[in-house]
C-alpha cells in the first residue's frame, strides 16, 4: 500500500487523505479552537477519488492520518474492449486494462490517468 503518515493539521483543500481505507481529496477543512480541557479539533470533508463518495473525519489536529501517494500518468489507448480500455503507459510501456468510466477515448488517443493504492482511473482524454 503506497501511503505515508502525516498530521491532520497539515491537510488543506485539494490535498489527499485516506478515510476508512478510501483515498479521498479534501474539499473542506475546518479547525476549532482548543477548549479548557482539550486540544483543537479538525473536521475534514473529502470526496473519494474513485467512487465519488463523501467522507468525513473528525480528529485532533495533532493526530496522525494516512496520506496516499497519487501518481498522475499519461497513457495511450491501445484497444476499446467494450466497458474497458486497454492502455499503454507512455513512460514504462506497460499495458493494462482500465474501466472506461465517463471518458470518451478511441484507440490511438492519449489520456491522463491516476494510479493510487493499486487502483487506476482515467481523468481526461486529450485531443488527437
Amino acid at each position: 500500500m503506497a501511503t505515508r503518515m502525516g498530521l491532520v493539521k497539515d491537510l488543506k483543500n485539494g490535498r489527499y487523505v485516506v478515510i476508512d481505507g478510501v483515498p479521498c481529496k479534501v474539499v473542506d477543512f475546518q479547525k476549532s479552537k482548543p477548549g479548557k480541557h482539550g486540544s483543537a479539533k479538525a473536521r475534514v470533508t473529502a470526496i473519494g477519488i474513485f467512487d465519488g463518495s463523501k467522507k468525513q473525519l473528525m480528529k485532533p489536529v495533532d493526530a496522525n492520518v494516512e496520506i496516499p501517494e497519487v501518481d498522475k500518468r499519461n497513457g495511450q489507448v491501445v484497444a476499446d474492449l467494450g466497458a474497458n480500455l486497454q492502455l499503454m503507459d507512455m513512460k514504462t510501456y506497460e499495458t493494462f486494462e482500465i474501466k472506461k468510466g465517463e471518458v470518451k477515448a478511441s484507440p490511438g488517443q492519449e489520456v491522463e490517468y491516476i494510479d493510487c493504492m493499486g487502483q487506476k482511473q482515467i481523468i481526461r482524454a486529450r485531443g488527437n
